[in-house]
């Protein structure tokens, strides 16, 4: 693998903090399902590891100022946690609550706001899902007609979203909903958050292609929510819902997760097979292999470029979008790649029980085919990567 330049030798000694830290206290069984690239984690593993964090003095939540419990990080220390969280198989932050809902009411959200649902969501108390996606309002989210009326001091919400990641998990769901209208679709939409134990919430689990639960379809009927939900004023939810999907957009590219894929792709090249053999050998393979090793540098030093150079003020629209589409190409790539080299044994078994992983290679039999069939979402989910150029030309190139 191409070398990465390291850091400052305090960021490094940091580094190596961070780094035995979860060497010391990350439970091995949610270890194994993470090797082996599992998206679906039960929440009571998520939650565990994110208390773990928390107990070391706000870690999970590592963007948050020290006044909301966060570590108060610089951003070089943000990058290099989320680095090795990702390098040592650690399970990825709850990034509904952690990620997008916390920055979105520190910017956007009352001091009453952020006094009763922040502290929930530090103590790991509240899991949140997203709700933006509906049936017909998929690329095209200025379309969603899921839509809230007011009534007195509060609203009723009728409609549904659809693949909703975690909501069968969660507790609470923040999303975008029709308020109003206007002489363009993006008006009239407001940023609400409602308890999904309300009266009139159905949720309905839909499995996915290679058999997992992660997405659900959530039904509102008649669900009424206070008024003080609302983040923002009514009608601001467009503003709110493109920040929000730029902190995501950001975190979809997933680029120490990719690295951590790619050293499993690794260990498979470089293994010697039947005959003493290795895939490395065969020209073809090593030509893929190192294309894409090459772009995955040259992602991850376009990453510390948007995120940690002099152009970080100016890159949240087009440079996550950038990310995010790139993030996602190379990721397909190392599944697709991995998925080949694991060919003779890498037929998808749905039947496959995880709780049977060997503690010393967790990454075996039908996870390669299973991960690439999964991550196939990637270049969809957060704004499809088409809608991803579209803002790229807009913004860069001045195209309509």
């Amino acid at each position: 693998m191409l070398n990465t330049p390291q850091f400052s030798p305090e960021l490094e000694a940091f580094r190596l903090t961070v780094r035995q830290f979860i060497h010391e206290n990350l439970p091995d069984d949610i270890r194994q399902m993470v090797a082996c690239e599992r998206m679906d984690l039960p929440r009571e593993a998520q939650v565990r590891w994110h208390r773990i964090l928390h107990s070391q003095g706000g870690w999970c939540c590592p963007s948050w100022p020290e006044h909301y419990g966060g570590p108060g990080w610089s951003d070089e220390q943000q990058y290099i946690f989320e680095q090795e969280l990702s390098l040592n198989d650690a399970p990825r932050l709850m990034i509904y609550g952690v990620g997008m809902l916390g920055p979105t009411l520190f910017k956007y959200g009352t001091e009453e706001q952020k006094q009763r649902v922040l502290p929930d969501i530090l103590e790991g108390k509240i899991f949140w899902c997203q709700g933006f996606s509906e049936p017909d309002s998929g690329s095209d989210l200025a379309s969603l007609q899921c839509r809230m009326t007011e009534d007195g001091d509060e609203y009723v919400i009728n409609g549904s979203k659809i693949w909703t990641s975690d909501a069968h998990l969660a507790d609470w769901i923040f999303g975008l909903f029709r308020s109003g209208g206007g002489e363009r679709k993006q008006q009239g939409i407001s940023f609400l958050m409602i308890d999904l134990s309300s009266p009139g919430v159905t949720i309905r689990p839909l499995k996915i292609f290679e058999d997992t639960h992660e997405v659900n379809q959530v039904f509102f009927d008649q669900v009424r929510v206070p008024k003080e939900n609302v983040v923002g004023v009514p009608g601001q939810g467009w503003e709110i819902g493109k920040y929000l999907l730029s902190l995501e957009r950001f975190g979809t590219a997933e680029v120490s997760r990719t690295k951590a894929s790619m050293k499993r792709l690794t260990q498979l090249a470089f293994a010697p097979a039947a005959g003493g053999m290795r895939l490395i050998d065969n020209v073809d393979f090593a030509e893929r292999y190192c294309r894409i090793e090459r772009s995955l540098h040259a992602l991850e030093m376009t990453e510390r470029r948007l995120l940690l150079g002099d152009q970080r003020a100016e890159s949240v629209d087009t440079g996550a979008s950038l990310l995010k589409i790139r993030g996602t190409e190379i990721q397909s790539d190392v599944f697709r790649l991995t998925a080949e080299a694991s060919a003779h044994f890498a037929a998808v078994d749905i039947a496959r029980d995880y709780t049977e992983l060997q503690a010393d290679n967790p990454y075996q039999v039908g996870d390669a085919t299973r991960n690439y069939f999964n991550y196939r979402k990637t270049p969809i989910y957060s704004g499809s990567n088409e809608i991803q150029r579209n803002i790229i030309a807009k913004a860069e190139l001045g195209l309509s």
